[in-house]
């Protein structure tokens, strides 16, 4: 058996002629081997059996040699792949699964009856550019550059991937190329294997961007450093996912994910500071504070889409309004646009933060900073962490929100960043606890934090419409105060009403 340990890259054509080039500047020594062609069969059952257990399944010819692969379910993070994987030379390009060493397959499967019912389900083919280096430091690194199709069901889909596959030596080696390689722009991480990609295109089952962040696997004997992990890894990959959504089908909604993700990386430094020092986040709170920073036009872009829709009764009322249409449509033109997102997703800095968050996460960088209290409480159970924690949130927010006061539309907004962090830990650690009795809790702070959104796609009209004398707007701001006051007191229907439901974590 070996593990593969190995960095994924997505590459342009404007970048391949420089490949050669910047290995030759990083290594020692560069051992170019001869291109291959590669045709490769993936299998699995109608009822896909071995995508269920997370088993890849193919076979491979090249040179008049074939052989077939089995590779056990893995870890991915920020491009980093590693999987356990078994090779056999075989015959011919015929499968032969039972030929596999028995002790391999995950408890309970049944590997003579997938035997029998499996079948090719898509092919990839390409050409294969592999070099052999080493460092400095005489670590082996194998670069292979793939350039070919994801063949399946009548549909080609492109491959044009650059892999980096630690074959000796520290995996600090690995990631030092790693950052040579996305200080190019035309370079990046990517998440998604070959496999994940055909079995997409072999089921028509595109990527689709989640409704949601959702809740972080985790088990109640997890300790705190553990819970971490999960997280961090949690976060880095919903990033990765909707990045990669936003090249499959751009979308205002899918950025937003985007900026989710970063979002919940961020809390993470926050929630698991017992743990994790400032002065080991520091370089990455402030790149991370950068991207966001490039996104944060994004939800006002959603506002100003909004306001256009004729689905939604902004758009009768605006467009009866020509000098806040213009206004509008001004501010629309001056939105980056899909080609400035592109750049930004395979720009170096962007690039070398994912690679920096992998690189601490995957290196357990934090322990670096500790002493033996953080040590001792790397170590505790995150059950009662998320207890404390979130006892603790909610007292802020009935400081926040207390039960015997009115809360105005203002109130709601200025603290809407607290909610949002709140809810943030319950998806960071909720899944510890009851999934019902975590709803029923969560359910009217979802709804309060909607409304803070709604309240803020009104509070931006408003403003758009100030300033201004004009009969149509005094009256489109008559019509906002109206539908702020309705949208508050179903707010305080909702804010009420969760003073009475008992906290799922006690």
């Amino acid at each position: 058996m070996d593990t593969e340990i190995e960095l994924k890259f997505l590459v342009s054509d404007a970048v391949i002629p420089l490949i050669p080039s910047l290995i030759t500047q990083f290594a020692k020594t560069v051992t170019n081997k001869p291109s291959r062609s590669l045709q490769n069969a993936y299998y699995d059952t109608p009822s896909r059996e071995l995508r269920a257990l997370d088993i890849g399944y193919r076979t491979r010819c090249a040179d008049n040699k074939c052989e077939q692969t089995i590779k056990l379910s893995g870890e991915v993070v920020g491009g980093l792949h590693q999987r356990p994987e078994f090779n056999l030379p075989i015959e011919s390009n015929r499968p032969d699964l039972m030929a596999f060493d028995p002790s391999i397959w995950p408890h309970g499967m049944q590997a003579n009856v997938i035997a029998e019912n499996i079948h090719p389900i898509f092919s990839t083919n390409f050409i294969r550019r592999t070099w052999l280096i080493e460092t400095q430091n005489g670590a082996k690194i194998e670069v292979v550059l793939d350039k070919g199709e994801i063949a399946a069901a009548g549909k080609v889909e492109v491959i044009s991937e650059l892999e980096i596959e630690l074959v000796e030596g520290s995996r600090n080696e690995l990631f030092a190329l790693a950052d040579k390689l996305v200080s190019q722009n035309c370079i990046r991480l990517g998440l998604y294997s070959k496999a994940a990609r055909g079995y997409r295109l072999a089921d028509d089952t595109p990527l689709q961007p989640s409704k949601s962040i959702g809740f972080v696997k985790l088990k109640g004997q997890v300790t705190q450093e553990q819970a971490l992990i999960e997280a961090m890894g949690f976060g880095i990959r919903f990033v990765q996912k909707h990045e990669q959504c936003y090249f499959d089908k751009p979308s205002l909604k899918t950025l937003k994910r985007v900026t989710d993700g970063i979002s919940l990386i961020r809390h993470n430094f926050w929630l698991f500071d017992d743990i994790v020092s400032k002065e080991s986040t520091e370089h990455l709170r402030n790149e991370l504070k950068w991207l966001l920073s490039e996104l944060a036009w994004v939800e006002n872009a959603i506002q100003l889409k909004t306001y256009t829709s004729k689905r939604h009764a902004f758009y009768k009322k605006i467009n009866n309004a020509p000098a806040l249409t213009q206004v509008i449509n001004d501010l629309k033109e001056l939105q980056p646009s899909i080609d400035d997102i592109y750049a930004l997703f395979h720009s170096a800095r962007y690039n070398r933060l994912i690679l920096s968050l992998t690189t601490w996460l995957i290196d357990k960088q934090w322990r670096k900073f500790w002493d033996q209290k953080q040590l001792q409480n790397a170590d505790q159970s995150v059950a009662s962490i998320a207890n404390r924690l979130f006892d603790k949130d909610w007292r802020n927010l009935h400081k926040l929100l207390p039960k015997e006061q009115t809360l105005t539309a203002n109130d709601y907004l200025n603290i809407r960043t607290q909610l949002e962090n709140s809810l943030l830990s319950g998806n960071c650690l909720g899944a510890l606890f009851d999934k019902e009795e975590r709803l029923e809790f969560r359910l009217p702070w979802l709804d309060i934090s909607h409304g803070m959104y709604e309240l803020s796609t009104l509070d931006y009209l408003k403003q758009l419409c100030g300033g201004q004398e004009d009969e149509k707007l005094a009256k489109i701001q008559t019509w906002l105060a109206q539908k702020t006051e309705y949208l508050v007191s179903a707010m305080e229907q909702s804010r009420l009403a969760s003073f009475d439901i008992k906290p799922y974590w006690l």
